[in-house]
């Protein structure tokens, strides 16, 4: 059913988008402004139509191209930072699994740079780059998708009323997803990294994984995949989302229209970051849980509790993966947004505007 121009204009963030009531207009010197149709020619007074300065969009918002181009850009995001971190991924990994061996970030670097040497802190890398890229991909792209998708079923009136709930259940609904493309890699990846001589790396790891555990057992540990990154998905998009708007509405001093693109990189660099430190807390319970199920044949959940306990499974490990998660999920909002603007789309977040609540409200405006 197609969609009317209202219902377009609704999407959250509805100012960043492209929607079919507004059109372009050129001002002198090749800016790029739109305004809406209803104010068009004239403006209050009779003076200079309403103007807003718009990103020069290459792709049609919600189209196919547009999907695809946040699919990429979500490849490049994710798996690009992953493999980045993977040496702070593989001591985080080996200090869940072998506390009394690891005990402390600096010794554990130290351990594996003894026994491994340098090209031991890139173990797994492989399986991290393909599984994180099939996962970004899926996440980012699901995102888009089921953002625009709740808000539609909600209408203008809710949707701007109940925004972070939108977020919240597209990046739910998106993680789903994306951890049935992730499991088969993690699970690979953590026995590689946290077992030394299991394999080299996916090309004889997987083999032996399978004949080890059967197919299905490289997906055991789907279920605590969800109760880690479900959470961790859903903070990372709601909060990012809420932060740089908040950035937008009271720290930067201009509209964010006004703002250069680099400027808009940096804030969601920011924003990504501060994101990326209430994931880490939010979902570590359930990342030690993933690095035990595969690390161990057999294991149950139950064995993980008992070995761990309740303040192990919140705690161990929990510093390193704050700086990691951090510094990651600010990197991958950057770069994400980075890829966005390089193929003329906006970046994401910002103050959301309050819709019009009537037709008489925006003739109003124009009269």
């Amino acid at each position: 059913m197609a969609l009317s121009d209202r219902s377009r204009e609704s999407l959250l963030p509805s100012f960043l988008y492209s929607t079919a009531g507004a059109r372009p207009y050129t001002a002198g010197g090749g800016a790029a402004f739109r305004i809406p149709a209803a104010a068009a020619p004239g403006g209050v007074g009779g003076g200079a139509p309403i103007e807003i300065q718009a990103p020069r969009e290459k792709i049609e918002m919600y189209s196919p191209a547009f999907y695809a181009a946040c699919t990429a850009g979500g490849i490049a995001s994710c798996g690009l930072t992953h493999m980045a971190v993977t040496p702070l991924d593989l001591v985080k990994c080996n200090m869940q699994i072998d506390p009394a061996k690891y005990k402390s970030i600096t010794s554990g670097f130290g351990i594996l740079a003894k026994e491994q040497g340098v090209r031991g802190f890139f173990r797994g890398w492989v399986p991290t780059l393909l599984g994180y890229s099939a996962q970004g991909a899926c996440k980012f792209g699901f995102y888009e998708f089921f953002k625009k998708y709740y808000s539609d079923i909600a209408g203008p009136e809710y949707t701007q009323k109940y925004k972070t709930l939108i977020y919240l259940a597209g990046s739910a609904s998106a993680e789903v997803i994306a951890d049935v493309a992730l499991c088969p890699f993690e699970a690979v990846k953590v026995r590689v990294q946290t077992q030394p001589g299991f394999a080299r790396g996916l090309g004889d790891g997987l083999p032996k994984f399978i004949k080890s555990e059967g197919a299905l057992g490289l997906y055991k540990g789907i279920v605590p995949l969800w109760g880690r990154q479900i959470p961790y998905t859903m903070m990372k998009f709601a909060s990012f989302e809420t932060i740089v708007e908040q950035i937008y509405k009271h720290a930067v001093p201009v509209p964010k229209s006004e703002c250069s693109k680099s400027f808009q990189l940096g804030i969601s660099f920011a924003g990504g970051y501060i994101a990326g430190v209430f994931c880490a807390i939010v979902s570590h319970p359930a990342d030690n849980l993933v690095s035990f199920l595969n690390n161990a044949k057999g294991a149950t959940v139950g064995d993980a509790v008992k070995k761990l306990g309740l303040w192990g499974l919140f705690t161990r490990g929990l510093p390193l993966r704050i700086v990691m998660i951090g510094t990651l999920t600010g990197a991958q909002w950057g770069i994400y947004d980075a890829f966005k603007v390089m193929v003329g789309l906006p970046t994401t977040g910002g103050v959301t505007p309050a819709p019009a609540t009537s037709d008489a409200g925006l003739k109003a405006v124009s009269a």
